[in-house]
């Protein structure tokens, strides 16, 4: 059985797609690709169909993490069963996420800076308004590498 980790932003082209970039490159990484199912959603599907931003493609380039085969599409209810990790990026996102899923599955939503012990910031700012890239690979990088542990540490992987 698989672990399946759900990225979350607003339209999915910015913030959660370069998470699931940076998620599927640490695992593939260490060699436990074949564990999971990572994916990414928006909670609009303003961009559905649509590739990576331009920003976050130039980014993924520049630390040669690939983006391949990553679309947007929008986060459906059937997620909230699907995945076992649903991760927003920010407080907005997680407002949102909760009150589609309903009264359930409450449990496998967080943000994820709620990963990172003592975080700078606990939401992952829109690069698609500060146009500031860099810096949420940044946050990206913290979240997704303190989340893989979690993960790892909960299913008891090493």
């Amino acid at each position: 059985m698989k672990i399946r980790v759900l990225f979350v932003c607003l339209g999915n082209i910015c913030r959660s797609p370069m998470a699931e970039a940076v998620f599927r490159d640490m695992i593939k990484k260490e060699g436990i690709d074949h564990l999971f199912t990572v994916d990414s959603a928006g909670l609009g599907g303003w961009h559905s169909g649509e590739r990576p931003h331009a920003g976050t493609q130039k980014i993924l380039e520049k630390y040669e993490i690939s983006y391949e085969g990553i679309t947007a599409r929008q986060v459906d209810t059937s997620d909230f069963d699907s995945f076992d990790y649903i991760i927003a990026m920010d407080a907005d996102n997680l407002d949102g996420l909760k009150r589609l899923a309903g009264k359930g599955n409450h449990n496998k939503i967080a943000r994820l800076m709620d990963f990172v012990q003592g975080a700078k910031e606990k939401n992952i700012p829109d690069p698609y308004y500060t146009g500031n890239f860099d810096y949420v690979y940044e946050l990206v990088t913290e979240g997704c590498t303190n989340l893989l542990e979690k993960i790892k540490k909960d299913n008891s992987i090493s």
